[in-house]
């Protein structure tokens, strides 16, 4: 059997002398490695900044929205409230309305909420205070709101023009006095909720008397523990749901209800399916880069084994064997696929580096991320060595020689 050290020098010699060709036949391996590496990373990235956003309001938080207009009012508020395990409770509505500050106007994200919001979704304030059940007219802004959105920044004590358009098509303008300017923090829209920088938070009763409506269009809410998180919701739903007049055989089918209840941690599960799905369509279409690459070692493999039929009659004359011969193109197959594994993982994890980078999330490269690129690649160039192998194996050594 010919040393292994012995035909990888041969192998590689032989790459050496062909290196376009090499190239254009790792090509297919590169762009397939590529994908799978970048679409692992992007993927685990994601999965991190939904866990990371979803730890920054804390693990014990409770979402419930309606699915349906007139179902919750403050008797549902009160039922949350008072399930056994909660700490605080907010109504919510919300509406993209025109914001006049001095002779500007912009679409700004308007959400009305109670006093207990702040505790809930961890709103840092950092000129001013937050809203209290008392307030009336009065407004917190986002940091973006109150530096970038206008002309001139906004103060604490400035006052801001609110237009809210109702169901019936009139609209309604009241003055706001800004109470706070909150913290610059990430986004929650993994919860449905607004990004806090680019919103505005008012009474939610005086939101809901510009609307011209008494219902809400949801509710969040806040356990004592994370341990309990989940109890406390069952309880919460089930609550609502006698209220709401569900039948007792629906409590576990969501489709029959007119709210949806969400918790972190079904959350975080529904966004690990959504992901989960994304990277097996990814990993699908990487998989045909790849199948293709394979093909194509697999045909310049063949190519090669007629260009080196002499070679090979020579080869087979100095006593190397069947098995030397299969050793020699597999392993040259091999090297093939793995200088296209490297160069694939590369240019994957650069590649979701620059895309992690340019949507603004903390990019992850798992250090299996270059096992997965190196047995990919050696996996591939072996498959696809096989048959150019045992077709160069089986010649001639005769008719071989006589080869031009």
């Amino acid at each position: 059997m010919i040393d292994l050290r012995y035909a990888f020098v041969l192998a590689f010699g032989s790459i050496r002398s062909a290196k376009l060709r090499s190239t254009l036949t790792a090509l297919g391996i590169i762009i397939g490695v590529a994908a799978v590496v970048a679409n692992v990373s992007v993927g685990a990235s994601f999965n991190q900044y939904f866990t990371d956003e979803l730890g920054s309001l804390g693990s014990n938080f409770i979402i419930i929205y309606s699915q349906d207009v007139n179902i919750f009012y403050d008797n549902e508020l009160e039922i949350i409230r008072n399930t056994p395990g909660i700490e605080g409770a907010s109504a919510f509505n919300q509406q993209t309305a025109p914001v006049t500050y001095l002779s500007a106007t912009r679409q700004i994200d308007v959400q009305g909420v109670s006093e207990d919001a702040q505790y809930i979704s961890n709103l840092g304030v950092e000129k001013g205070s937050f809203l209290t059940d008392k307030d009336k007219y009065v407004a917190v802004i986002g940091k973006e709101v109150a530096t970038e959105k206008f002309d001139k920044n906004i103060s604490v004590k400035n006052y801001i023009d609110i237009t809210i358009k109702r169901d019936d098509g009139t609209s309604v303008t009241r003055k706001f006095r800004v109470k706070g300017i909150l913290a610059s923090e990430d986004n929650t829209f993994v919860t449905g909720g607004p990004d806090r920088d680019v919103t505005i938070y008012v009474p939610i009763v005086t939101l809901n008397e510009m609307l011209n409506v008494t219902d809400y269009g949801g509710f969040s809410a806040k356990t004592g523990s994370a341990e309990s998180v989940q109890e406390v919701s069952d309880e919460v739903d089930k609550r609502l749901a006698r209220d709401l007049g569900v039948p007792t055989r629906d409590l576990d089918n969501d489709d029959a209800k007119p709210y949806r209840i969400f918790n972190q941690a079904e959350i975080i599960e529904q966004l690990d399916s959504l992901t989960n799905a994304f990277t097996i369509l990814i990993t699908m279409i990487a998989a045909v880069a790849l199948l293709v690459g394979s093909i194509g070692i697999m045909n310049i493999m063949l190519v090669t084994v007629t260009e080196r039929t002499s070679e090979i009659g020579l080869l087979k004359s100095l006593g190397y064997t069947k098995p030397d011969i299969i050793v020699l193109f597999i392993m040259e197959s091999i090297i093939v696929g793995v200088i296209g594994g490297i160069m694939g993982t590369v240019l994957g994890i650069v590649g979701s580096y620059i895309v992690e980078v340019y949507l603004g999330i903390t990019p992850v490269f798992p250090f299996y991320l270059i096992i997965l690129g190196f047995f990919i690649s050696v996996f591939v160039g072996l498959v696809a060595g096989v048959y150019p192998a045992n077709k160069a194996a089986k010649l001639n050594p005769v008719e071989a020689l006589r080869h031009e």
